[in-house]
């Protein structure tokens, strides 16, 4: 199937798209600090630049997006019909370098979780801040 826009306008929407601040990663971060839970963003010197480090409790959160790092099973994940060699190579990148950071952070002793787009509920991350804590 054709896109039904132009290539300028599938470029500037693209480039639109954020990596941070979004709206999942700030539902998360809102929900953590209503719980009493203070971290800092981003952090550099971490593989993977973590959305949200809790250095007291030695954990990390990423909110990944369900497109661009692949959710399993997620109805997000679909694949773009058209560029698929470029997609599946974006996208299996992206996996694999999600792997290896999270890989990285728990060699390092660092507790890794992983927050889905889709699974930002009240109740999920209730359980989320259950499992930090412990």
């Amino acid at each position: 199937m054709a896109d039904i826009v132009a290539p300028s306008e599938r470029s500037r929407m693209m480039a639109s798209i954020k990596g941070r601040d979004t709206m999942p990663e700030r539902l998360v971060r809102s929900h953590l600090h209503r719980a009493g839970l203070r971290f800092r963003l981003h952090q550099r010197g971490l593989p993977g630049r973590p959305d949200i480090v809790l250095a007291r409790w030695k954990a990390v959160v990423f909110v990944h997006g369900c497109f661009w790092h692949r959710h399993e099973g997620c109805p997000q994940t679909a694949t773009p019909s058209s560029n698929t060699a470029f997609w599946s190579r974006k996208f299996r990148e992206n996996v694999e370098r999600d792997a290896r950071n999270i890989a990285t952070l728990r060699r390092s002793g660092w507790r890794v979780f992983v927050v889905w787009e889709c699974r930002t509920s009240t109740r999920a991350l209730d359980a989320l801040v259950r499992r930090i804590r412990r």
